[in-house]
């Protein structure tokens, strides 16, 4: 009943064309909608399109390994950093992880139109709409866990809130299902980006300001609740971007 063509935008007006000589013959049914979706150019720091120094098109297999290695070399000295030891295990496997990731979200997180500059720099930082701001968020919430928060999936017979920082992200959690049949109508994933970048940060606040696990009942079963909530809708926000989160980073 749908049927999507996602090329670039220099293709536009040849797609606006074929949709009206298939109308016009007949060969879309009347229940079949068809759609051009189109995406901006990727450019490197000059403002024009990817290329290599040696005016070679960039291979993407190239750029996710470099995204890899340079997320590598970072997570091993935050640990040098931090005097933090780590199997190689679980170095190969937050470096390949967030590596992907930091590419697929600056991807997608830019209006799908619009063109972009690559920057590893910006995609790879911590901080700011990217996927290991995201990924941290989740991570930190895996952390109440750790602590003895119970984030499992039973059911808390009475939510009580009572801070403001409580509603803000009870209010931003309401948000996603229309957030999700607004990207399902305008095909614009940054739609969803967008919204789990907010939902991180008013998360973020949340945890920074309002106690949990040394909360009193019952204000600590309802603010591990909505943590579990909070994960569980970044974590299918990012599935459904094809990013896959992790419980340590």
């Amino acid at each position: 009943s749908r049927v999507i063509y996602v090329t670039d935008a220099g293709q536009a007006s040849h797609f606006a064309g074929v949709f009206q000589v298939a109308q016009r013959a007949g060969w879309i049914p009347s229940h079949c909608g068809v759609e051009h979706v189109p995406f901006g150019l990727v450019q490197g720091d000059d403002g024009k399109k990817l290329k290599t120094r040696s005016g070679d098109t960039v291979r993407l297999k190239d750029l996710l390994d470099e995204a890899v290695e340079r997320t590598e070399a970072d997570l091993r000295q935050r640990l040098a950093d931090e005097q933090r030891s780590e199997e190689e295990a679980f170095i190969q496997r937050v470096a390949t992880s967030v590596g992907l990731a930091a590419v697929k979200y600056a991807d997608l997180s830019t209006n799908r139109i619009t063109n972009y500059q690559f920057s590893f720099d910006r995609m790879l930082a911590l901080t700011g709409n990217t996927a290991p701001y995201l990924l941290y968020a989740v991570v930190r919430i895996a952390g109440i866990a750790r602590k003895g928060g119970d984030l499992g999936a039973g059911a808390v017979a009475s939510l009580t809130f009572s801070e403001v920082q409580e509603w803000a992200l009870v209010r931003e959690l309401l948000k996603f299902d229309g957030v999700i049949a607004e990207v399902e109508q305008e095909l614009l994933p940054n739609r969803l980006c967008n919204y789990l970048f907010e939902l991180s940060q008013v998360f973020n606040r949340f945890y920074d300001q309002v106690p949990v696990l040394k909360a009193e009942e019952p204000a600590r079963s309802s603010r591990l609740a909505l943590c579990r909530l909070t994960t569980d809708t970044l974590s299918l926000g990012l599935g459904l971007l094809g990013i896959p989160t992790l419980e340590r980073m």
